[in-house]
């Protein structure tokens, strides 16, 4: 089956999670909104008229007859279809809690650039976001880290992965968030990445699988940029 990924196409933004996940099981899949005429066909996807399930925003995957929408949902899906994932139930659970979890890190690293509101530019936050930016590298990012450190550090298969001895797509998460987070925030994530070893060791080794690591040096790999979730501000990396 080829997947249709639909996402805004010059970001990497909530889709890399999905992207990483879909490079990771070597699908077959388009990123439709990369193509000619793509974003109108996403937009129409969106909103296309009497839909028992209408989407709220991209991501979208379209999966056969399924038109799946939510980065945590979409995972969960792809993780049952291509081995990224427990198969008891528990694993499963604690896989998608483990997502969830990434998705609030996400959220927070999005609001230090923007505070105040999304519908406002940078420009007109500027004094809340360096607040909001301190705070989210003094207090907020430690916890998340360490947390993330102490599941490497208590998982019973080793710390290899966040669940038991195999990568799941919560792995293939974690090394975007890092990644992400060594962009908007070099100089913080110097100091607290070096107090979360496992963390950084599983980033690291991530970026050298295989299909990740040719995934990193191909054209498909959208590079980081200050419209996308994780924004390098110098100001707000002091």
């Amino acid at each position: 089956m080829r997947y249709e990924l639909y996402y805004w196409p010059g970001i990497q933004g909530r889709g890399e999670f999905v992207r990483l996940a879909l490079e990771e099981a070597g699908a077959d899949y388009v990123d439709v909104a990369r193509s000619r005429g793509g974003i109108d066909a996403m937009m129409k996807r969106m909103r296309a008229p009497r839909q028992v399930h209408p989407p709220f925003a991209p991501p979208l995957l379209r999966a056969g007859d399924l038109l799946i929408g939510q980065t945590a949902n979409i995972l969960l899906y792809l993780g049952d279809r291509h081995g990224l994932a427990p198969k008891d139930a528990d694993g499963r659970l604690w896989t998608h809690q483990l997502q969830l979890t990434l998705a609030d890190l996400v959220v927070e690293a999005h609001d230090t650039h923007h505070p105040i509101g999304a519908g406002f530019y940078y420009e007109e936050q500027k004094k809340e976001a360096r607040r909001r930016g301190e705070e989210f590298r003094k207090t907020r990012l430690p916890k998340f880290l360490g947390y993330f450190e102490r599941v490497l550090d208590r998982n019973p298969r080793g710390p290899g992965h966040l669940v038991g001895a195999r990568l799941t797509y919560a792995d293939l998460s974690l090394f975007q968030v890092v990644a992400g987070l060594d962009y908007a925030f070099p100089r913080a994530m110097k100091r607290v990445a070096r107090r979360h070893p496992l963390v950084r060791a599983l980033h690291d080794r991530i970026a050298l699988r295989p299909p990740i690591a040719r995934y990193l040096a191909s054209e498909r790999r959208i590079p980081f940029n200050e419209e996308g979730i994780f924004r390098h501000y110098p100001e707000l990396d002091a």
